[in-house]
């Protein structure tokens, strides 16, 4: 046992902000499966810890190493790490490699004043290993910090050139492979080791590593990622693309011990630790499922675990937002219902009927819950049901637009709420189309596990909702369109989810009507970069603002996933698929940027805002590639 020094620390670093009593929730995990997965998950080390990319974890202990760097002068210091936009005009720049999902190899170059770096990680058994290579040699420093997260109970310090940790009896030890710096003036308080950035660095806990070592441990792993992004040939780069976002974006929540992927580690930040969408993590789980079952599943059955007490899944659950019991939820409104369609591809993928039963009742509520609350004169709307004292019917239409996911769409522009039930005096064509499809996918499920009488409901459910979905076909303009419920008359925006019946399964006649004179209609859709949110000769399109002109990953994706049910528009998707993947790439190419949304016309992400650059959605445009390659079939 090592003598510790006489300053030891705890640094409690709380993963996440708020009462404690917000940051947990009571979840109902039904199978022994999921608990285990979860466990088998929350293991080893990662880049568990959100505030930075370059902090690697270990799980359970909490014992996290952090890679800084600072320049020569002390004047400039990197501590937290993250990908953003190059409008953000964050100070670091992140250009992200070849990684594992389970943080057994990950690589990144990183650019920070004049320093560019070239980091590697890679775990040996119990030990994690970094190899640090600057493009050119310099007089700043790589610092290696140690610290202690989640409020985990530990001590570390620092004795002569090692750090130390210490957790419930067990030790680690963190070294280097070069000479240590000694360095009074830098900008930090945690123990430290600093390393001059004149040559190749090595990092590692357990025992003695030379560089050499550690270069043949780290290259051996960085081989078994090339070759495993390869074997997908012609779809290499795009699945290096997907898989990276999402990898990346794998934290965990230590209130609740569990691995999660949100949306975005910047989103993370501004929502007070983590933060999880509906149909945002429904996608996150389908995309996992090409590549890393576990994630899939853990993905799909926490979002579904988020489900109210009132029966929905919310828009979202974070840390902060409207708090009721200990929850923090969005309690007025939920989001699309894609969770059903989503459960069961990855179902028909594994064949694990446990996976069905872990989430079957939720989805079951929650399908129920949309005709209870969301229906207007037999029409689906999408609503805000208030939870707050003190607001009003306009705020309660924002609610409503957040519902449709689609948050300032043209298409809602000046749509009156019903003061007497909170929804919109809209027909949705895109909510229609999508429970319809939520029931026919719930009826699928509720088949395999053997629940006749919830088969015979949701199918007559389906019937009836797919009826007064028909009543919403224009036959003057071959489309399907959203129709004012309180004048009867059809809405003139057209928008991406006017394709969705294809997903309930429209005629085919319609089907190809609609894909002729609408998608490859050059006024509307069709062009070098597709699919706008909005009609190009719509009002709204020339603001280029969020869902007002701009390409979404899920848009483009549920329609194309409504063209895989018809054999006559094979070319349209195959059309669709190459489009969409070549707008991801252009970007990924450019700065390894996966954008929440992108410029329909220049095909830049980077142009505004309002579109996060590392937004694992984004990567929706390259998944249905995989799927129209058969990637996913059974």
């Amino acid at each position: 046992m090592k003598n510790f020094v006489s300053v030891l620390f705890a640094l409690c670093l709380l993963f996440f902000v708020g009462h404690s009593q917000a940051q947990q929730f009571e979840r109902n995990v039904r199978t022994a499966e999921y608990k285990a997965l979860q466990d088998k998950l929350c293991q080893g080390w990662n880049t568990w810890y959100n505030n930075s990319l370059t902090s690697y974890v270990l799980l359970p202990e909490g014992l996290a190493v952090s890679l800084c760097v600072a320049t020569d002068d002390n004047r400039h210091y990197l501590k937290d790490v993250l990908k953003a936009a190059d409008i953000a005009a964050r100070p670091e720049r992140v250009y992200p490699g070849l990684r594992a999902d389970d943080g057994s190899y990950t690589s990144m170059k990183l650019h920070y004043e004049d320093i560019d770096l070239l980091i590697e990680t890679a775990t040996d058994g119990e030990d994690f290993i970094a190899l640090v290579t600057p493009e050119k040699p310099s007089r700043n420093t790589l610092v290696i910090e140690a610290g202690i997260v989640y409020g985990k109970d530990g001590m570390i310090g620092k004795q002569g050139n090692e750090l130390y940790a210490r957790f419930s009896g067990r030790e680690w030890n963190i070294a280097v492979t070069g000479e240590v710096c000694s360095e009074e003036y830098l900008t930090t308080t945690a123990p430290r080791l600093s390393v001059a950035l004149d040559k190749k660095v090595g990092v590692y806990t357990g025992k003695r590593r030379s560089l050499q070592g550690i270069e043949g441990i780290v290259g051996s792993r960085r081989e078994g990622q090339r070759r495993r992004a390869e074997a997908y040939g012609e779809l290499a780069e795009p699945f290096l693309a997907m898989q990276n976002i999402l990898a990346w974006n794998t934290i965990y929540d230590a209130p609740n011990h569990r691995a999660i992927t949100p949306v975005s580690r910047n989103w993370n930040q501004n929502w007070g630790g983590y933060v999880l969408f509906d149909w945002d993590n429904y996608f996150a789980a389908y995309m996992f499922s090409l590549f890393n079952k576990e994630l899939a599943y853990a993905n799909a059955v926490e979002i579904t675990k988020a489900i109210t007490p009132e029966g929905f899944v919310p828009n979202f659950q974070s840390v902060s937002g409207y708090e009721k019991d200990g929850n923090t939820s969005s309690w007025d409104r939920s989001q699309p219902p894609v969770g059903s369609k989503i459960v069961w591809e990855i179902y028909c993928r594994y064949k694990e009927r446990w996976f069905l039963e872990e989430v079957y009742d939720e989805l079951l509520t929650w399908n129920r819950w949309w005709v209870k609350k969301r229906n207007n004169g037999g029409y689906l709307a999408w609503g805000s049901h208030f939870v707050r004292e003190g607001k009003d019917i306009t705020e309660g239409l924002q609610g409503a637009m957040y519902e449709s996911g689609l948050d300032n769409s043209p298409m809602y522009d000046n749509v009156p709420m019903n003061p007497d039930n909170y929804l919109m005096e809209l027909a949705d064509v895109g909510l229609m189309s999508m429970y319809v499809m939520d029931c026919n996918m719930l009826a699928e499920i509720a088949e395999t596990l053997g629940k006749e009488k919830d088969v015979r409901e949701l199918k007559q459910r389906a019937e009836a909702y797919g009826k007064k979905l028909d009543t919403l076909w224009d036959d003057e303009t071959g489309i399907y369109r959203n129709m004012r419920l309180d004048t009867g008359k059809f809405s003139p925006s057209l928008s991406p989810t006017n394709f969705y019946p294809m997903l309930a399964g429209c005629s085919s006649k319609r089907a190809e009507r609609m894909i002729k004179e609408h998608y490859f209609n050059p006024q509307e859709f069709y062009g070098e970069y597709v699919l706008p949110s909005i009609a190009r000769n719509a009002d709204g399109f020339s603001d280029n603002d969020y869902w007002r002109g701009r390409i979404w990953g899920p848009l483009n994706f549920l329609v194309y996933l409504g063209m895989q049910n018809y054999d006559g528009l094979t070319d349209a998707r195959r059309d669709l698929v190459a489009k969409s993947r070549n707008l991801l790439m252009k970007n990924w190419k450019k700065n390894g940027g996966i954008f929440e949304n992108y410029n329909s016309v220049t095909g830049e992400g980077d142009d505004v805002h309002n579109a996060d650059g590392f937004y694992h959605w984004g990567a929706l445009l390259t998944f249905m590639g995989f799927l129209e390659e058969g990637y996913l079939e059974k």
